[in-house]
């Protein structure tokens, strides 16, 4: 994600004689890493704050504010210490009882997940939450709370544990649910859980979000998602308020082993993706094939706005984290609408055949 100062912000600005913008140079020189490449951002949330304060707005909106804040803190600082591993997100209803086959098949899927080396990242709460966690146990799982006067109470797996994270507001913690997550899964579930689906889709879709898979899981035989897709297909997709190709965004399984290899197909040779300006780059973990290649710019030219792709074999030349940058990676300039079928692109760079 790339940051442009706002000009409105950054400007300088006096109340009472006191030069302010100084003032919060001075401040962020005394605590912030001289060689930080975020120091800008920190100055801007500094004088963002001031801004605030300087206009004294409501209670109420300077307590969302800090509540705000107070939280995403907390849970940037809780959740690094699981930076390195893959993650997935589960949703799904938290009144799905225990003798439901539906629990059967979430706990499976926890262990399953937990297996492929997968943490397992659920909203803490009972049902298909509690029984994902049950699968997958404590050390693969992270919990994260809403705090609500009945019904959402934290489930015995991350009780107590730092693997729990509480949080008042619902956004900042769906915020997070998306954040951390390297894939989806959407068991059947209720007014919560249509709302998750819809918001992943949406953000994926509009390039809000980046690219992960999105696996819709019911029981054999089930007909909670199969309906929804019939909905979606009949009045979306024909009625051309989405793209045909949006449909592969998401994918429809009935076992959790399916599910489980879904994702980590997902991740076969793919890696990661990131925007260098105008240039989206694809993090492979191998390098394509000269025919590959070939077959890419003659059946994905649709994808690029200008240009053509190009394949480059590290990234060295770019400011990218250390352990990334062996990684090969595919450049293109990307027309930023079409996420239907970069998924499709996804799928054709993970199979053996484009790999050298």
């Amino acid at each position: 994600m790339s940051f442009e100062p706002d000009d409105y912000l950054a400007r300088h600005f006096k109340t009472s004689g006191a030069d302010l913008a100084a003032k919060v140079d001075e401040l962020a020189n005394l605590v912030i890493p001289s060689n930080s490449a975020n120091l800008p951002l920190y100055r801007e949330m500094l004088i963002t704050v001031m801004r605030m304060a300087q206009a004294d707005r409501s209670r109420w909106d300077a307590k969302i504010l800090l509540q705000t804040m107070r939280e995403m803190e907390a849970a940037f600082a809780r959740l690094e210490q699981f930076k390195r591993r893959r993650k997935v997100t589960v949703f799904g209803s938290a009144r799905t009882p225990i003798e439901h086959p539906l629990y059967a098949q979430a706990r499976q899927l926890g262990a399953t997940l937990a297996r492929y080396d997968f943490m397992v990242i659920t909203g803490a709460g009972g049902g298909i939450m509690a029984a994902a966690h049950e699968g997958s146990g404590l050390d693969n799982s992270i919990g994260l709370n809403i705090t609500l006067p009945f019904e959402q109470h934290a489930n015995p797996t991350v009780d107590g544990s730092d693997h729990l994270l509480s949080f008042h507001f619902f956004f900042v913690r769906k915020l997070f649910f998306i954040k951390e997550a390297d894939a989806l899964v959407l068991c059947p579930g209720g007014f919560g859980t249509l709302d998750e689906a819809m918001e992943v889709l949406t953000l994926i879709q509009t390039g809000k979000s980046p690219l992960v898979p999105i696996v819709l899981l019911d029981e054999p035989g089930g007909t909670y998602w199969e309906e929804a897709l019939t909905f979606i297909h009949r009045q979306l997709e024909q009625n051309r308020y989405i793209l045909p190709s949006d449909m592969r965004l998401m994918r429809l399984v009935t076992n959790a082993d399916e599910a489980a290899r879904e994702i980590a197909d997902f991740y076969r040779n793919f890696h990661s993706t990131r925007w260098l300006k105008d240039l989206f780059v694809i993090r492979m973990n191998k390098a394509l094939s000269e025919a590959a290649l070939a077959h890419i710019r003659e059946h994905f030219a649709d994808l690029c706005l200008t240009g053509s792709f190009e394949q480059q074999l590290n990234g060295e030349t770019e400011q990218d984290e250390p352990e990334l940058l062996p990684l090969p990676r595919l450049k293109f300039v990307f027309n930023g609408r079409d996420h239907g079928r970069l998924r499709e692109l996804v799928d054709f760079l993970n199979e053996p055949s484009s790999l050298r």
